[in-house]
């Protein structure tokens, strides 16, 4: 199973968290990013799903990843990443330094492999050839990633240079699996651009992923590619590998998708694929497809 961007800073939000159950002792969860900004309750949400998941799989969001004013943790940039890290693994939770499980469970065997590969702003617009120019549109319409306050790159100069070395290292150990066995690759930002196309601000994907792992579902043999940030929780299929987009979304939007007729129904399951056509287990892997309609709302 798996779902992202609960945000449980949002009392309604952490109430629907807190009532998630597996449906059987043997069910694994991965948790795509954003759980909360301050690492007290990324913590708390990490040691309640430990107690009641066989396993739990963690990958960073941006979210995690600021330093917020409110934060006791005054930690930034890998120094955060690397203390959340320890935190995790004191937990039990797995993380993406931490050696890939194989799920062997029904849909498998596969590697679930949680990547933390950033963005680095080259999901530019047409017309805009270079980060400055892009980032001076984004200035000029207004539509400007909190990130840019928040999240330090610390001891990289930039995001993008923090992402260009993330995708060096992580692109090494993937290369080094079995390519006879299937993966389930999990990343917060989208690994390929189309994703971001119907976002209601069209500039806000340079905020969200890089071109550098546009292949990546293919070179590293994906059964699933699961990941969040977008809040436009759907299945989209590309190159015939199935994209899970697993938000919970802020409150509000929660409520825009309820109108849609697609409540949020928890996590979503990832393997095997149960097919929302069907109902029934498809393939070798996959997710139920829950919410999967494209609709232009999700971040901005």
């Amino acid at each position: 199973m798996a779902v992202s961007d609960v945000h449980v800073g949002y009392p309604d939000n952490r109430r629907i968290v807190e009532a998630i159950e597996p449906e059987s002792p043997d069910d694994w969860l991965i948790l795509a990013g954003d759980i909360a900004e301050l690492a007290a309750d990324i913590t708390a949400i990490w040691r309640l799903f430990a107690e009641r998941f066989a396993k739990v799989i963690w990958v960073p969001g941006n979210h995690e990843l600021w330093t917020a004013k409110q934060e006791t943790i005054r930690l930034r940039g890998q120094a955060r990443y690397e203390y959340l890290v320890e935190t995790a693994r004191d937990l039990g939770v797995i993380t993406p330094e931490d050696p890939y499980p194989v799920w062997t469970g029904d849909g498998g065997p596969a590697v679930v492999a949680p990547l933390f590969v950033p963005y680095d702003y080259t999901f530019r617009p047409g017309g805009v050839s270079t980060k400055a120019e892009a980032l001076a549109l984004a200035r000029e319409t207004g539509v400007v990633c909190t990130d840019e306050w928040l999240l330090h790159p610390d001891p990289y100069p930039t995001i993008d240079a923090w992402s260009r070395a993330r995708v060096a290292l992580t692109a090494e150990r993937l290369a080094t699996l079995d390519p006879a066995m299937p993966t389930v690759l999990v990343n917060h930002w989208p690994l390929v651009r189309q994703p971001t196309d119907v976002l209601r601000y069209p500039i806000f994907a340079l905020w969200c992923g890089t071109t550098a792992t546009a292949d990546w579902h293919r070179r590293f043999h994906a059964t699933a590619a699961v990941y969040g940030h977008l809040h436009i929780p759907r299945t989209t299929w590309y190159d015939d590998v199935r994209f899970e987009e697993v938000s919970m979304g802020y409150p509000r939007e929660r409520v825009a998708w309820e109108a849609y007729g697609r409540p949020f129904a928890g996590p979503r399951q990832i393997l095997p694929y149960v097919s929302e056509t069907t109902g029934s287990p498809e393939g070798s892997g996959g997710a139920a497809a829950r919410g999967q309609a494209a609709r232009p709302v999700g971040r901005g």
